[in-house]
C-alpha cells in the first residue's frame, strides 16, 4: 500500500526533470504539504505507532528535562524573559509535560518561561494547541525558525536531525588517491519486458528505482571522509548542518539542546558501517525499501553529529558536552532526583529510557552553548566534547 497521489508527484517530477536525489524524493515523502508522512498528520508514535520515541514513555521525560532547564536558567542568571523553543514537537506532550513540571516544582522559572514551538504544518499545529490548551498564554507557534527573534534560553529538540533528507553516495573505488563518489538517485520503473504488446503492465513490486550518477551537489565533494571500497554506501545530510547554524545563530544566550541517534564522524563513515544507517519504519516494523508504503512510512538516518557541532561552532555556539542519554539522564536524577520514590509507572518509564538495549545507548545528547559556559549536571558523567566529537 502507498500514496497513489504522492507517488504520481513524484512520477510527474521525475518526467519533467529527470532522476530526482535521494534527498528530493524523502523530501516529497514525509514534507509534502498535503500528502507527506509528517506533514499530513500520518506520523504515529508510540507503542501503537510506527516507532517509539521518550516522549512514549509517559510524563517522566519532560519532568526530568524540565529539571535541566531550570538549572540552565538559573545559570544564566535567572533572566525574567527565558524562552523554550522547541522543533519537531510531534503532538505537544513533551511541551505539555516539561510546563507541568515546571509550574508544579519550580514556579519562579515557569513565570520567567515563554515556550514557542516551531511547526511549518496546520494539522500538527492544531493538535499542539489541543494539547497545550492549559498554557495558552505561555505558548506561541512559529512557522520556521527564521521567523523567531533572538533568544536567551533554549533551543530543544528530540529527534529532529534524524528525519531531515540526506543525500545517498556510494564509492566508485579509489583512483589518484581519493574515493570517487557516486550518488543514487531515484528513477521510475520502466514498463517490464515482460509486459505483452500494448497492455499496461508492471513487473516490479515498487513503483520506482535507484539509478547511480554523479553527485548532485558539490558541497557533498566537501566532505573529506577518507578511502572507501567500490560498493561502500553512506548518507550525506546537507539540510542538517544548515539548520543548526540557523538555530545558532537566532540564539543570543543559552544553550542547544538536541536528543538523537546517530555517531560522531569517525564512527559513522567507518568501513565497518558499509550500508549506511537509512531506516524505513511502519508499524514498529523496518521495511526493506523506501519504495515501501510511499507516503505512509517513516524514513530516517543517523546524524552525524560533528557536522552539527562545527556548524554550530561556525555561527558562534561552542560544545559544552555529548554522551549517550543514559548518562545524560543518570546525571539529572542523581542531582536532582536522589531520593525520590518512584512510582511504579515511572520505575518502567526510567528502564526504557536508561537501559542500554533500549533508548539508553541508542540516542545521544548534544549541547551547545552561546555566551554559556557553565557546566550541567545532566553531563557530569560525560568525556571531553572535543575528543568524543572529534573536532
Amino acid at each position: 500500500m502507498a500514496n497513489s497521489e504522492l507517488i504520481q508527484i513524484i512520477r510527474a517530477e521525475i518526467g519533467a526533470n529527470g532522476p530526482i536525489s535521494f534527498a528530493r524524493f524523502m523530501e516529497l515523502t514525509l514534507y509534502h504539504p498535503k500528502y507527506g508522512y509528517y506533514a499530513s498528520g500520518r506520523a504515529r508514535i508510540g507503542r501503537r505507532g510506527d516507532f517509539f520515541t521518550n516522549v512514549s514513555v509517559g510524563p517522566l521525560f519532560g519532568k526530568l528535562l524540565a529539571a535541566q532547564f531550570v538549572e540552565i536558567w538559573e545559570k544564566l542568571g535567572r533572566p525574567g524573559d527565558f524562552e523554550i523553543v522547541e522543533q519537531g514537537a510531534h503532538d505537544g506532550l513533551f511541551a505539555a509535560d516539561a510546563l507541568s513540571a515546571l509550574r508544579q516544582s519550580a514556579g519562579d522559572c515557569f513565570a520567567a518561561t515563554s515556550y514557542c514551538i516551531v511547526e511549518p504544518f496546520p494539522i500538527w499545529r492544531e493538535r499542539q494547541q489541543k494539547n497545550l490548551h492549559e498554557f495558552a498564554e505561555k505558548t506561541s507557534w512559529v512557522a520556521s525558525i527564521d521567523e523567531i527573534a533572538p533568544f536567551v534560553g533554549i533551543h530543544f529538540s528530540n529527534e529532529l536531525f534524524d528525519s531531515l533528507p540526506v543525500h545517498l553516495i556510494v564509492s566508485g573505488g579509489v583512483a589518484n588517491g581519493a574515493t570517487v563518489w557516486n550518488e543514487k538517485f531515484v528513477s521510475e520503473h520502466r514498463l517490464s519486458a515482460c509486459a505483452p504488446s500494448g497492455v499496461e503492465l508492471r513487473c516490479h513490486s515498487t513503483p520506482f528505482t535507484f539509478v547511480t550518477a554523479k553527485v548532485s551537489d558539490r558541497d557533498l565533494l566537501l566532505y573529506h571522509l577518507g578511502l572507501f571500497p567500490a560498493g561502500f554506501e553512506t548518507e550525506v545530510n546537507l539540510a542538517a548542518p544548515k539548520l543548526m547554524s540557523e538555530i545558532a545563530t537566532k540564539l543570543s544566550r543559552g544553550l542547544i539542546l538536541t536528543i538523537d541517534y546517530g555517531f560522531p564522524r569517525k564512527e559513522f563513515y567507518s568501513l565497518r558501517r558499509s550500508q549506511g544507517s537509512l531506516q524505513v519504519r511502519a508499524k514498529q516494523k523496518k521495511l526493506s525499501s523506501p519504495f515501501q508504503q510511499i507516503g505512509l512510512a517513516d524514513i530516517s538516518a543517523h546524524v552525524e553529529w560533528t557536522s552539527l557541532a562545527e556548524a554550530a561552532q561556525s555561527s558562534g555556539a561552542r560544545s559544552i558536552s555529548f554522551t549517550d542519554q543514559h548518562h545524560f539522564l543518570t546525571g539529572i536524577i542523581s542531582k536532582f532526583f536522589p531520593d525520590t520514590d518512584f512510582d511504579v509507572s515511572e520505575k518502567r518509564a526510567l528502564q526504557t529510557l536508561l537501559h542500554p538495549e533500549m533508548l539508553g545507548r541508542n540516542f545521544q545528547v548534544l549541547a551547545l552553548g552561546k555566551k554559556f559556559h557553565e557546566m550541567l549536571s545532566g553531563f557530569q558523567f560525560a568525556r571531553d566534547p572535543g575528543v568524543a566529537l572529534g573536532i
